[in-house]
Parts: C-alpha cells; structure tokens; sequence
C-alpha cells in the first residue's frame, strides 16, 4: 500500500509518498481500506513537530478517515470486511489502508458518502465537546466563533444553532462569512475591517457573547476575551493564528468569567462513552439537516503537503479531504 511519510519534522514539503506493507490488525484492531480523510490543522502541526503529542519518526500522518473494513483482529465483533466505517486513531490515515481499534470506528450511516464521513470525525467532535460539554451553551445564550469559515468553526456554528444559541460568525473576508451565513450565522463580523470590540459590542447591545469559540488565538483572543459576558465561557480550541495569547487574569475576575480548555483527542480517550455518546447526537442532528458539513476540496494522496500547506496557509473553507 501506498502511505504519505514524515521523516523528520519541519517542512511539509519534506513529506514523501513510500510503498510500505499490507496492514494486519492485531488483537482488537480493525484494518481499514481508506476512501477520505480528514485534513486538519493539527496534521500540519504534528508534520512540523508543534504539536502537543510527538509520534515517533517516521510517521504517517492524518488521524480520522473513512473507508471500508479490509480485516478485523483478534477479539473484533461488530464489524465485518467490507463495512463502511467511520475511523479516529492519533496516526495513519494518509494512506491507502489504516489501522484503529475497534473502539474508535462506527459504522457509516445509510446514505451518507465516504468524504462526508471523513469530514465530521475530529472537526464536530472537537466542537460538540467545546460547545455542548465545556461550555454548556444553553438555548437563548450568544456564542461567538472566531474563525468561523473553517471547519471547526462552520461545525461550532452549526453545533450552536442546534442547541438554539445566537450565533456571531467572526472571519477574516466577506466571502468567508458568506459561508458562515450559509451555514447559520445570525450576525458577521469581519475582523480585519471591523474593530472586534466594537463590533461585538453593537451586536450583544453591549453586553458580550456568553461563549467564544478561539481556534485561532493571536491577537484576536484578548479583544474577544475583554467583550465576554458576565458568567462567559472563553473555549481555548487552537491557535491558526500561530500565537499563543498572554491574556491578562483580571479580565477573568472582573467579568466572573471562565478561560476552558478544550483537547478532544485526550477526551476521546479518557472518555470514550460521552464521545460515543457525542457522536450519535450529532448523527441524529445530520439526519434533521441541523448539521451539513461542507467538503470544499478533494486532493489525491500524491498531494497531500499542498493539502497541508493550504491548510497552514488558512486558505481553506470548511473542511479539505485527501482521497487515496
């Protein structure tokens, strides 16, 4: 099988395509033939050695896909070869097979194609985990996304308008949020032409949002953080921006707010009920229509670091695949 392979960390472009051997699962692992995976902007992190967990080199990137199962290990029930499926694991996807544990792979919901299934994995479940766990947003609160137009934000946006939440959609272009609106957005703000404070402050009638979703940090973060509402929730998601904010604790106190973290990988595996149990609200969100992940690029494997640097680049809108 064909697999893209990281070396030594730093460039994307050092990326390389290698033949390696067929995968065999062993004992409670499932091996999947990849259809779609999910590119996502902690891949580019990991590829640079950035991100929080370092695998060891070298490595096959990406961590969520969908395809159709090729084998199942040793003690595997529930699953059979050829079953569309659903998969998570921390490395591998960029490749033509994949390996996971049984544990991290469902089924794939009638009707629904492989480069969706790619695209809701670690996007929706990182904003579901955020939005509904962490923060608790409730019916009537307002939550403002930074960052909206990409694929994490569209799914916080999404996740919001279905627990019945305002939603401020904040990008960086008109037709960034032209997609933000697509998707649900109540009010847009662009926060390269708008002072964020004052837009904010207009849009909540001076109150603040009471939650803001922050996958971007840099020198968005604290202009949002000093808007928030009394009792707000500040979710840490990322930081696309490149910079970790140093925000100032007495904007905490003075608004009785809180600054969450939110880190679904370790969440998926700590807590692998509650993310089970995530999944399945989402699905049945899906089949409302309250949930439309939006797929806005297919690259095939050989072009997995241009998938990467478009990504690094924040060039791209909603969510990207790479198709084996």
């Amino acid at each position: 099988m064909k697999a893209v392979r990281c070396k030594d960390w730093g460039p994307i472009d050092h990326l390389v395509i290698e033949d390696l051997p067929d995968l065999v699962p062993g004992a409670g692992e499932v091996a999947v033939d990849v259809k779609a995976a999910g590119v996502n902007f902690p891949d580019v992190l990991t590829v640079q050695g950035k991100y929080q967990v370092r695998p060891e080199l070298p490595f096959t990137p990406g961590n969520e896909f969908a395809g159709t199962v090729r084998a199942v290990g040793e003690g595997v029930t529930g699953f059979a070869p050829g079953q569309a499926v659903i998969g998570f694991t921390r490395t591998g996807a960029f490749a033509e097979q994949a390996l996971a544990p049984a544990a991290a792979l469902m089924p794939i919901p009638p009707g629904m194609d492989f480069d969706t299934a790619a695209a809701i994995t670690l996007t929706y479940g990182t904003s579901h985990h955020a939005v509904v766990d962490r923060a608790a947003l409730q019916p009537g609160e307002t939550l403002l996304v930074l960052g909206a137009a990409g694929g994490v934000g569209l799914a916080a946006i999404e996740i919001g308008k279905a627990v019945g939440a305002r939603v401020i959609a904040a990008a960086s272009s008109d037709d960034k949020l032209a997609v933000c609106r697509a998707h649900g957005a109540d009010v847009l703000v662009n926060y390269e032409r708008e002072e964020l404070r004052e837009a904010l402050k207009a849009a909540t009638g001076g109150r603040g949002p009471d939650v803001i979703y922050d996958p971007v940090g840099g020198k968005y973060s604290e202009p949002a953080l000093r808007s928030i509402a009394w009792r707000g929730r500040h979710l840490v998601v990322g930081f696309a921006a490149g910079e970790i904010p140093k925000l100032p604790w007495n904007l905490m106190l003075l608004k009785g707010a809180s600054v969450v973290g939110v880190f679904w990988g370790d969440f998926v595996r700590k807590e692998p009920a509650a993310n089970l149990a995530a999944m399945r609200q989402m699905l049945g969100w899906m089949a409302e229509g309250k949930l439309k992940p939006l797929v806005s690029a297919r690259y095939p494997l050989a072009e997995t670091a241009r998938a990467l640097t478009d990504m690094a680049q924040r060039k791209v809108t909603g969510k990207v695949v790479i198709c084996p």
